[in-house]
């Protein structure tokens, strides 16, 4: 390493340290302004709410569904357009806890490669992100969900599973192996032209935080960061360092230093991880849950952890989801658990097949059905075991 090397190494670690501390400095002064907006006690079990037809609603009335997770499009996200939305669910008999998929002008504000890799257009993905935020304080939603994946979330293609049924599959040795994200495709073995160091994913989420801290916080929304998917060390040249493991959720959350920014825990990519986590399930529910840091929960299970897995129903998997329930339970969590990437169910000849988050349209998904069951008998269980 020349001198002219070692002295970038030497401000690379000094803007680092000075960006961490100024990032805590900042969120421990804008704590005792923080809103946190009330939400009833207990397990929340609702599900991907779609469109608020009369018909949709009917469905999942009867599922005892009451709490919805919603998703905004360039057409409903304004603060205008968020209150029309809760207001419709609210008029049907729901609450609505979340809207994320964050969206804007400039398109998606999930997964923001932008933001993730500081490429061109970062600024203006923030700013966009941080109008969102706004939107949501003013519309009364008191939480969204964030990812920050830099290349998306990889699949190899889908798989037709022992029981019959059809899911997502993920071989990292697949030559199918490709990320996707609103639109755009990712692919080995280097998907922005180069590799990415550790350090520059830890600074540009520094970046990316310390400004949304302030403004969460003045809005009175949760962010819940979603785990990446899959949790792979490194895909394409991408590091995957932050939301990946436990330590890293720990270190990240420490940075952001803020009641508001936590953790959505999908299960799914938790299980899919394995060993690379750090912490098992259960553990990472206790610590974070005790903290009032975990915001949401995605039901899912898979049959096996990396480097090659498919995913699973909730009974179907390598692990036990009684497990998880019996841990919300135990820290009293408060916010919303869900299905997650719901397999389809039927015979796609007899036009019965049926995936996706919540059942569009009014068609019964039953799928939805199958796994809401499951998690209100976990849920009742822990209860009576409590």
């Amino acid at each position: 390493m020349d001198g002219h090397e070692t002295a970038r190494s030497t401000d690379r670690r000094q803007f680092a340290k000075m960006a961490l501390g100024g990032a805590a400095l900042m969120a421990s002064a804008g704590r005792s302004s923080a809103k946190l907006p009330t939400v009833p006690p207990g397990i929340k079990i609702g599900t991907g709410g779609g469109q608020a037809s009369e018909e949709h609603m009917l469905y999942l009335k009867q599922l005892g569904v009451t709490w919805v997770s919603l998703g905004a499009t360039p057409q409903t996200a304004t603060a205008e357009g968020f209150i029309k939305m809760r207001e419709q669910w609210e008029a049907g008999g729901f609450k609505v806890y979340n809207i994320g998929s964050g969206v804007g002008p400039s398109g998606s504000l999930h997964n923001m490669e932008e933001v993730t890799l500081n490429l061109p257009g970062r600024d203006q993905k923030i700013e966009e992100y941080l109008n969102y935020l706004r939107y949501l304080g003013k519309a009364g939603i008191p939480y969204t969900t964030y990812a920050h994946m830099g290349n998306g979330i990889w699949s190899s293609g889908r798989v037709t599973t022992p029981r019959g049924y059809v899911a997502r599959d993920v071989d990292s040795n697949s030559p199918n192996y490709t990320g996707t994200w609103s639109g755009k495709t990712y692919k080995q073995p280097l998907s922005h032209g180069r590799v990415f160091s550790k350090e520059e994913i830890w600074d540009n989420y520094t970046y990316f935080i310390k400004k949304v801290v302030p403004v969460a916080e003045e809005a009175g929304v949760r962010i819940g960061i979603h785990p990446d998917d899959p949790p792979q060390p490194m895909i394409a040249g991408v590091p995957r360092c932050i939301f990946s493991s436990f330590d890293g959720y720990k270190k990240a959350l420490e940075i952001a230093n803020s009641p508001n920014v936590g953790m959505c825990l999908c299960v799914g990519c938790w299980l899919e991880g394995g060993p690379l986590m750090g912490k098992d399930v259960v553990e990472t529910i206790k610590y974070f849950g005790g903290q009032k840091k975990l915001f949401k929960v995605h039901f899912r299970n898979v049959n096996s952890p990396l480097p090659h897995f498919n995913e699973t129903l909730l009974d179907d998997g390598y692990y036990d989801m009684t497990k998880v329930m019996k841990a919300l339970v135990d820290v009293k969590f408060d916010g919303i658990a869900i299905p997650d990437h719901i397999p389809a169910f039927g015979s796609p000849s007899a036009g019965g097949a049926r995936g996706g988050g919540a059942g569009q349209g009014y068609r019964p998904n039953a799928g939805l059905g199958y796994l809401l069951g499951q998690m209100n008998a976990f849920l009742k269980a822990a209860q009576s075991k409590g």
